[in-house]
């Protein structure tokens, strides 16, 4: 990865922050998205210390919120011209419905809009760098649960976490294919993956025995970040685009994933909802 230049979102743990180390080992260029600075900072040293690779950079940005979001990708655009390898890890899990500053529902606003919104505004530089590949870290959950275009806020119906977080798990893998589908020939490959049951931050909202079960019998955060690290590094990967990975292997995401009509309609509606589009 000498002279790859990585933005992962999410990056000061878990999953995420494996995945940054994973990635600096193998002397890649490392720019961590993070919403808390403090933690950010924290997560950067210790990734610096760890691997001995000193191109580590800290971005900050809240990706429930639009305008910060539109913020970080001019931040990235003043620092760098290049960007080989994307990586959507940050995620969300709360136990009660709550709306971002955009107005939108929790889930929706950073597992769907957000890879949406960030990687249509660093496409230019991803086309410039291709080959570049788009990953997009999503949730076996998604099999689990049905477009319900009449509710995507989750607002009419009781709030109930498994659901309304595997409802936005399917969006964001219905979004992930027709961003592969739109940029087709470009270079940018696109691909999601199904890093496993990993015991991470992302179930600090759920109970003390829900926390403490996770990480007696859940997978470690490195474990769950091999398959991030494999679709960012390997050769074996190249050019292959709009697949769905678990361990490193393709493997066939629900049927309700390959829905086309659902996938344009929901397209339609992260475009409107931007105001940004694939032109």
């Amino acid at each position: 990865m000498d002279g790859k230049i990585c933005m992962i979102t999410g990056a000061n743990s878990g999953i995420g922050k494996a995945t940054a180390i994973g990635l600096a080992e193998l002397n890649a260029t490392v720019i961590m998205v993070c919403r808390d600075k403090e933690r950010g900072e924290i997560a950067r040293e210790e990734i610096i210390k760890k691997t001995g690779n000193n191109n580590i950079d800290l971005l900050i940005c809240d990706l429930s919120s639009q305008e910060q979001i539109k913020r970080l990708v001019n931040e990235f655009n003043q620092k760098y011209q290049s960007l080989h390898v994307f990586i959507n890890n940050a995620g969300i899990m709360l136990k009660n419905r709550s709306e971002c500053v955009d107005g939108l529902e929790m889930n929706f606003a950073v597992h769907v809009i957000a890879p949406f919104l960030l990687t249509i505004l660093l496409l230019d530089v991803l086309k410039k760098s291709a080959p570049s590949r788009v990953i997009i870290v999503g949730s076996a959950m998604h099999k689990m649960a049905k477009m319900d275009f009449d509710d995507l806020q989750c607002e009419n119906k009781k709030y109930r976490l498994s659901k309304v977080y595997g409802k936005s798990k399917l969006a964001e893998t219905l979004i992930a294919y027709e961003l592969s589908r739109r940029l087709k020939g470009t270079g940018v490959s696109v691909n999601i993956l199904h890093p496993g049951v990993v015991a991470t931050n992302l179930g600090r909202d759920q109970s003390k025995f829900s926390q403490w079960f996770a990480r007696k019998f859940f997978k470690s955060s490195e474990a769950g970040a091999e398959t991030s690290i494999y679709l960012a590094s390997s050769v074996e990967v190249e050019g292959i685009t709009g697949k769905y990975f678990i361990n490193k292997e393709q493997r066939r995401s629900s049927e309700e994933s390959y829905n086309r009509e659902h996938s344009m309609r929901l397209w339609e509606i992260c475009a409107e909802i931007t105001g940004v589009d694939i032109q």
